[in-house]
């Protein structure tokens, strides 16, 4: 029996796709079909892959082509694959023609034309590209207006001064600058909100209201009732909100939170989050930073998502411990939250006046992770053991500080009318935010 195997990600299946399944399969009498994973696509660049591996894998055993489907995990595993299923052919598309070469040692290695004029990428890239405007301030614009070039159905169309003069943005030709924000909202299907936190709620809403779909920087408000407003809007107007926060949505990250979950650490006791900078203080000093986003609205999503995604959002007790400015107590230079669960503590220390390791360790019965600092940035973490010859290393490709797979899950959002809004853990943190502007059960050191 002649064995035949070929391998593709399989996006969006297509004319194109069956076709060359179909050379494929006529080169011998068995034919493996090898799926891409995310992760390998990942590893390669490939961000822009709309469904998910299963599928991929669905879609591709309903040609009926396929003897046997397996699943392409890793860089070199074409080679242990022929040798592991005995092949005798190795095929894939021309625009490969000479890449993989080096298999013609291990079997026959055939290219095939691909058929002209249609790919996942043109399918994707012809679906209606959504305009996106952006409001706030510019140095985090200026980032996503770079990384969105890397991804296929989204542009950056408009951008609003707000407060800012047009000098303060790095923006291309085709991005219009517009000084009424309301004006821009007419002219996009989807708004970025970078702004003051004071200005959220007021652009969130006019946004929602307008049926605009909205990706925000954390938090939504500081308010737990404007919260609960905005919220039921959005759904009442069936409007996409997102957090952007880049995190959530890194490949890395989502990984160690499945691994914790998964108890190779045993019972999860113990979850460190730490979120310092000492960029602004450094770059203004103290006396004008205190007129910026606290620091408990600043790094407070990002220190409590790992806790209330592992422990959740009942914890038992909580206390607030915070150095406050001179200047103003109600600027936090450095804030630790201390929570009890039933069978587990927490602790998140946040600051953007004084600098600590930001780094996250979940602690276990077994075992536990470590992620380096920054930790938000996450594309390395280990698994660690009593044994330390039993430790695991994991290593992860993070384009763009991750913004780039941010885009493509907004992105997906929309086209899909998917809900992306994670409503209990975003209120919880909302809720301690604003039990802090109000100055209720913290203790407080000046």
């Amino acid at each position: 029996m002649k064995k035949v195997i070929t391998y593709g990600t399989y996006d969006l299946l297509h004319y194109g796709h069956i076709r060359l399944l179909e050379r494929a399969k006529a080169l011998g009498d068995y034919l493996i079909v090898g799926v891409t994973s995310e992760d390998f696509d990942r590893k390669r660049g490939k961000i822009n892959v709309e469904q998910s591996l299963m599928e991929r894998i669905q879609a591709v055993k309903k040609t009926g082509l396929a003897d046997e489907i397996i699943i392409e995990e890793y860089e070199g595993q074409k080679i242990d694959d022929i040798i592991n299923y005995g092949i005798d052919v190795f095929t894939v598309g021309s625009d490969w023609e000479g890449k993989f070469d080096y298999l013609k040692e291990y079997c026959e290695v055939v290219y095939l034309p691909r058929t002209k004029g249609i790919s996942s990428t043109k399918i994707r890239n012809d679906k209606k590209m959504i305009k996106l405007g952006a409001v706030g301030y510019p140095f985090l614009i200026n980032k996503y207006a770079n990384e969105i070039n890397y991804v296929n159905g989204i542009e950056m169309t408009h951008i609003c001064l707000s407060d800012y003069n047009k000098k303060d943005f790095k923006v291309g030709k085709c991005i219009k600058l517009e000084k009424d924000y309301s004006k821009m909202l007419k002219d996009v299907e989807a708004v970025y909100i970078a702004a003051s936190i004071d200005d959220h709620y007021k652009y969130i809403k006019e946004a929602i209201e307008n049926k605009i779909h909205v990706l925000y920087e954390p938090p939504l408000t500081t308010s737990v009732e404007q919260f609960k407003e905005l919220e039921e809007l959005a759904k009442k107007k069936k409007v996409i909100i997102m957090e952007a926060m880049k995190t959530k949505y890194s490949q890395s990250y989502n990984r160690l939170i499945l691994l914790a979950k998964s108890g190779v650490i045993g019972d999860i006791v113990s979850v460190d989050s730490t979120c310092t900078s000492l960029r602004q203080l450094e770059s203004i000093g103290e006396k004008e930073m205190v007129k910026t986003q606290n620091s408990i609205s600043a790094w407070g999503p990002n220190a409590l998502l790992p806790i209330f995604q592992l422990l959740g959002t009942d914890y038992r007790q909580k206390q607030i411990n915070s150095i406050v400015s001179k200047y103003n107590e109600n600027f936090d230079l450095f804030t630790s939250i201390n929570f009890i669960y039933d069978k587990a503590i927490a602790t998140a220390k946040i600051g953007k006046g004084a600098k600590s390791e930001s780094e996250l360790i979940i602690s276990g019965t077994k075992g536990y992770i470590y992620v380096p600092s920054p930790w938000w940035i996450t594309d390395y973490f280990e698994v660690r053991y009593e044994d330390t010859n039993e430790t695991k290393r994991y290593f992860y490709s993070l384009e763009g500080e991750g913004i780039r797979y941010e885009l493509v899950k907004f992105n997906k959002a929309i086209n899909n009318k998917s809900t992306v809004f994670d409503g209990d853990i975003s209120l919880a943190t909302v809720s301690i935010i604003e039990e802090f502007n109000k100055k209720e059960n913290i203790n407080i050191i000046k």
